[in-house]
């Protein structure tokens, strides 16, 4: 059976007190929309449509950035989740099969408990997503009569014996599209809050002959997100949870409580990490490798074996090859380090090449910015960067070749070569002693003035 998917996307979340629209506000780094969808990409839907509202155009960018497939349609007046949903009709002409309904500020549900509620389709013509609330509060209620979903009850809708139901309603809906729309045609909006309610389509669907079901998941799966204390303890509950899954498959974190992870950070196996790292987006760590204690990286590589850090900082597009060394203080960015590479302290490599087995010394730096474009460095194998080296790209050097410390290279190098570029060194006979003699005096004459 194909599948597509409506995430909502549309509300203000006036709650954040933000600019930003509430699905745009971030977890493990990536906004909420694109942990949920995420969560119905691992269903492999034929379609896939983002509902935007508030803050459309902001909206519309990120799910572009998380897929360029994506289709976007706006919901241009707030007129509750059953409106919204209804924006999505033109978007699924011509699909045939099943469609979940899926909200940009719930990031938690399972792909698990996706697949659980397409297999109850086979049984049932709508298929809800409830869960057991230790507190209700103001969940929307599940009315069941046995394992038949009867109708769901909004909060502000409810009466006292409907309020002490504990089965509670996450919003996410299954339906064959056709059943779906045709029950969406159908609701009114003849409620406390004057909206057209997606969860009436349960009583509708009942009323009509059809079936209702609901598929039970966990409290936490449904957690959403409507202000900055949820979003503080939803960030706790994901770094919780990443910590759990990487330690479960072979990773070593001596303080996980200290490490930070991204949505899509990927470590291998008997890969340590150590105190006080922070994973920004598009992170790929290899096995067996160590990321020392206060190091920053994002949108990088780090291969096999390779050691980064403490205090390293890796930026979008290093790639970092097996063994290599990267220490204290270094910062690299859009850079390949080849095999077995060493760069161990208070340097920046931008734009550049380093071939294997190459040394770059401490204080090294590519000028890789003229104010206007960026510019290339290309080092070969095995050369040897003296400390303090300032190479003005674009520029190369072959293999095996090396700098005197404090060089400035502003032209190739050749294989085999050393350049040498910095000005000659004067000694000055007695210069200090007679400039400190001076300025001495001079400091006890002002003082004995005053």
């Amino acid at each position: 059976m194909n599948t597509a998917l409506i995430v909502l996307a549309a509300g203000r979340g006036t709650r954040m007190n933000s600019d930003l629209p509430k699905v745009l506000h971030e977890i493990g780094q990536s906004p909420l929309l694109h942990h949920a969808m995420a969560a119905g990409m691992a269903l492999e839907p034929e379609r896939m449509i983002v509902v935007a509202g508030h803050g459309a155009e902001a909206v519309e960018r990120a799910a572009s950035r998380f897929d360029e497939g994506i289709v976007t349609v706006r919901q241009e007046s707030q007129d509750g989740t059953g409106h919204a949903v209804q924006q999505a009709r033109a978007a699924l002409e011509g699909f045939s099969g099943d469609v979940i309904v899926l909200y940009g500020d719930t990031p938690f549900i399972r792909p698990d408990t996706l697949e659980a509620m397409l297999a109850a389709r086979a049984r049932a013509d709508v298929v809800v997503l409830g869960f057991e609330a230790a507190d209700p509060g103001r969940y929307g209620r599940l009315v069941t009569t046995g394992d038949a979903l009867d109708r769901i009850v909004e909060f502000k809708d409810a009466n006292e014996a409907i309020r002490a139901i504990t089965l509670c309603n996450s919003g996410v809906i299954a339906a064959d599209r056709d059943t779906l729309f045709s029950l969406l045609d159908r609701v009114c909006n003849d409620n406390a809050s004057g909206e057209y309610y997606l969860t009436d389509v349960v009583g509708l669907a009942r009323e009509a002959g059809l079936s209702a079901e609901v598929v039970r998941c966990d409290e936490a799966e449904t957690l959403g997100i409507n202000t900055r204390a949820e979003l503080a303890a939803a960030e706790a509950a994901f770094q919780t949870r990443i910590r759990r899954e990487v330690m479960e498959d072979g990773v070593t974190l001596p303080a996980p409580e200290t490490v930070t992870f991204a949505r899509d950070t990927a470590v291998g196996r008997d890969t340590v990490i150590e105190p006080n790292v922070v994973f920004g987006p598009g992170v790929t760590i290899e096995s067996g490798a160590k990321i020392r204690a206060f190091s920053h990286l994002e949108g990088c590589h780090v291969s096999r074996g390779a050691t980064v850090g403490p205090f390293a900082r890796l930026r979008p597009g290093a790639e970092l090859a097996e063994e290599v060394h990267v220490g204290n203080f270094v910062e690299i960015k859009n850079a390949q380090i080849g095999t077995g590479a060493k760069v161990n302290h208070l340097t920046y490599l931008g734009d550049a090449d380093i071939g294997a087995g190459s040394n770059v010394g401490a204080g090294t730096i590519t000028c890789n910015y003229d104010g206007v474009f960026k510019h290339r460095t290309t080092v070969g194998r095995d050369a040897f960067i003296g400390s303090n080296t300032m190479l003005v790209a674009p520029v190369t050097l072959g293999d095996g070749a090396m700098t005197a410390t404090g060089t400035v290279v502003t032209h190739n190098v050749p294989a085999g070569d050393m350049a040498v570029g910095r000005t000659k060194q004067t000694n000055k006979p007695g210069f200090a002693t007679r400039f400190f003699d001076k300025l001495r005096a001079a400091k006890a004459a002002k003082s004995k003035d005053n």
